[in-house]
């Protein structure tokens, strides 16, 4: 194992259990209404100085951000007649949100769970417009895992509370009899949750601090590049197509400017449909060798990712990482439509998921109603349209389906 490569994907002392701490009651703070108001005051405040912003993209460097840095290095933006300045990296979900909530960025990609705590949480007016990709995310183990029952005494990373990542995770270690805390040493039955940034797992589990973690790509594809890790299981193989990170914007935009909303929302879904056909050119694109250095990561680690592998999917099909092969599943796929019922069961699902912090308002949720509320889904369904409909996607049956959520 080189530890150099380990440690070209994190920086600074994130992976420390304070630091990890402080930064998530700093992003517990931001979504209270108390805490949320400074950072919304100064977003009015920016907007009344720059009501013609241009497109200003925030996002972490994984692949859920790959429509956002491909509809920039294609200037699919700048096609639709738009200002658009060079996308903002950041390091963790706490830094995208504060530069979300205070106006210093217009369209960023979220975590779909942490879209409702910020709305409903905050009172946050942001709004989510499209879906960024699908599935995307796995649960990556230390090669000596043989069961999940290994894991119990053991901690386990995710990338947030609040996401489709931590609802996956307490699914599959209810089935395997395990319980989750997140405080103190677990016993031989319990695993402990820690939440921590996507670029400090990989260094984590390469020195054994945790014995897995569950996150977006490509932090699992160096893991089996590495050999510190290996795929235990895909979490669209437990809730099929299942959305991860979300497009979110300013509800401000989308009223105030739905022809520059529309045109930003054509970009990204023009940007989907584009990749979609072009695998092997959109690695290049969001490599460490582009000049535009939109990821630090390898040709080789993107292309385990979006490249499709018939041999990689047998080893997985045989290893149990894919159980469900009549689904048909991509490693990562892009599907911009909203679906209101994906949105629903994610309602449902979270308030049987145990999360840290202010929680209390996910017992008032009606899903049906923040199906409604939360999602924006008129720009996207224009776009979609303008790409030739849904079969662009490779979608057939229309704007509505049916969940499948099965870890068995």
């Amino acid at each position: 194992m080189n530890r150099y490569k380990l440690m070209d994907l994190c920086c600074g002392t994130e992976n420390q259990p304070q630091a990890r701490r402080r930064q998530f009651l700093k992003l517990s703070a931001m979504f209270t209404a108390a805490g949320a108001l400074p950072l919304l005051q100064a977003s009015r405040l920016a907007r009344a100085a720059e009501p013609d912003a241009p497109v200003r993209i925030g996002y972490l460097p994984i692949t859920d951000a790959t429509p956002l840095l491909v509809a920039h290095h294609n200037q699919y933006f700048q096609q639709q007649g738009l200002t658009v300045e060079p996308p903002r990296r950041f390091r963790s979900w706490s830094q995208i949100v504060e530069a979300f909530l205070a106006g210093q960025v217009n369209v960023v990609h979220l975590l779909m769970p942490m879209t409702i705590w910020s709305r409903y949480g905050s009172q946050a007016p942001a709004k989510v417009v499209a879906w960024n990709h699908t599935e995307g995310s796995c649960l990556t183990v230390l090669p000596s895992i043989q069961s999940l029952a290994d894991l119990g005494g053991t901690t386990v990373a995710i990338p947030f509370w609040y996401s489709v990542h931590n609802i996956v995770l307490q699914a599959i270690l209810r089935e395997a009899g395990l319980e989750f805390i997140s405080e103190g040493d677990p016993s031989p039955r319990q695993v402990k949750l820690v939440v921590m940034s996507p670029g400090d797992m990989l260094p984590a589990l390469g020195s054994k601090r945790i014995s897995g973690y569950i996150v977006a790509e490509p932090f699992n594809a160096k893991a089996e590049e590495l050999g510190v890790g290996k795929v235990w299981r895909f979490t669209g193989d437990v809730w099929r197509n299942h959305a991860c990170c979300v497009v979110t914007m300013h509800e401000a935009d989308l009223q105030q400017r739905p022809e520059w909303s529309q045109k930003v929302v054509n970009g990204i879904v023009q940007a989907q449909a584009w990749v979609r056909n072009h695998r092997e050119e959109t690695v290049q694109i969001l490599a460490r060798g582009n000049p535009a250095a939109y990821t630090p990561h390898e040709p080789s680690t993107l292309a385990r990712v979006l490249l499709p592998s018939a041999e990689r999917d047998a080893a997985y099909l045989a290893s149990g990482a894919i159980r469900h092969a009549d689904w048909h599943e991509q490693r990562i796929d892009f599907r911009p439509y909203p679906y209101p019922s994906y949105t629903e069961k994610l309602v449902s699902l979270l308030k049987d998921t145990f999360v840290l912090g202010e929680n209390a308002f996910l017992k008032q949720l009606d899903p049906a109603h923040v199906a409604k509320d939360l999602v924006d889904e008129r720009f996207v369904r224009h776009a979609i349209e303008a790409q030739g409909g849904l079969s662009a996607f490779g979608i057939e049956g229309g704007y509505t389906r049916s969940e499948t959520f099965e870890v068995s």
